[in-house]
């Protein structure tokens, strides 16, 4: 898979996405959203890998936002950065996917790093959110994930004073999974995959699923009953015999239905 703005390698059972582009703060812009959405739906597709990494470029940023410059001056869609392109297809993705954040992760990119099943930091890593500071705001992934993740009292200070956060912090209120000394964080991050990647992919997928069926309503539901349960039902005896019995026009025979 080739890619402007986003890399994409395999090491094993991993698979490691990484925003490019960081001479501008990895700051993800039309082309990024939606390169990082077809990455993910492409992974959805293949079985080599069972866990992706998410990470920024550089050893400064994991993502501080995005650009709107070169899209349509409109406030109809074109004229939207398409940030829930890239977080629904991370919560759709039946794999889990580790943030791995080394460096500033804000706005958006903080809210990137929630998305994500688990995140592991550096230690020099800062978490914030500025959107009422620069006349923005996130009334969907970014209040709903936080709140799931730090309870509403501090999201709510969190999205309203915007207080800058260091990875020790950020530990504390539940916001990441675990932060390592920052010459370790590629080792300690490939280790925390590689240990997701022995567990069983159709376990993995299904505890994904339903957490997500909370969230994504009857999309999350769907997910689960179509991605997990459908493949499963369509190789019982029952299905086969229903569907040969409509193919030939005749009563089904139950008996061959099994338990």
């Amino acid at each position: 898979m080739s890619y402007s703005e986003i890399l994409y390698e395999e090491d094993g059972p991993i698979g490691k996405i990484t925003l490019n582009r960081p001479h501008d703060g990895n700051m993800f812009t039309e082309t990024m959203c939606h390169e990082l959405r077809d990455c993910i739906n492409a992974i959805r597709r293949e079985t080599r890998t069972r866990v992706i990494i998410l990470t920024g470029a550089g050893d400064k940023f994991f993502c501080i936002g995005g650009r709107k410059e070169g899209m349509e001056d409109t406030q109809l869609y074109a004229g939207v950065l398409p940030t829930l392109e890239m977080y629904e297809s991370i919560d759709r993705l039946q794999k889990p996917v580790i943030a791995m954040v080394n460096g500033f992760a804000v706005g958006g990119g903080n809210v990137l790093q929630m998305v994500c099943d688990m995140t592991i930091a550096k230690k020099s890593a800062v978490f914030r959110q500025v959107g009422p500071m620069m006349g923005s705001f996130d009334a969907g992934y970014g209040t709903w994930y936080l709140e799931d993740l730090v309870g509403k009292k501090k999201a709510k200070e969190i999205w309203m004073r915007n207080p800058k956060m260091t990875a020790d912090d950020a530990l504390e209120l539940g916001l990441i999974n675990k932060v390592v000394p920052d010459e370790e964080l590629e080792s300690a991050t490939r280790q925390f995959a590689l240990e997701v990647a022995d567990r069983g992919s159709f376990a993995l997928a299904a505890i994904k699923g339903a957490f997500n069926a909370r969230h994504s309503g009857v999309s999350g539901l769907s997910r689960t009953t179509h991605d997990l349960l459908l493949p499963l039902y369509l190789k019982t005896a029952e299905s086969k015999e229903l569907s040969k019995s409509f193919a030939e026009r005749r009563k089904p025979n139950a008996d061959e239905f099994g338990h």
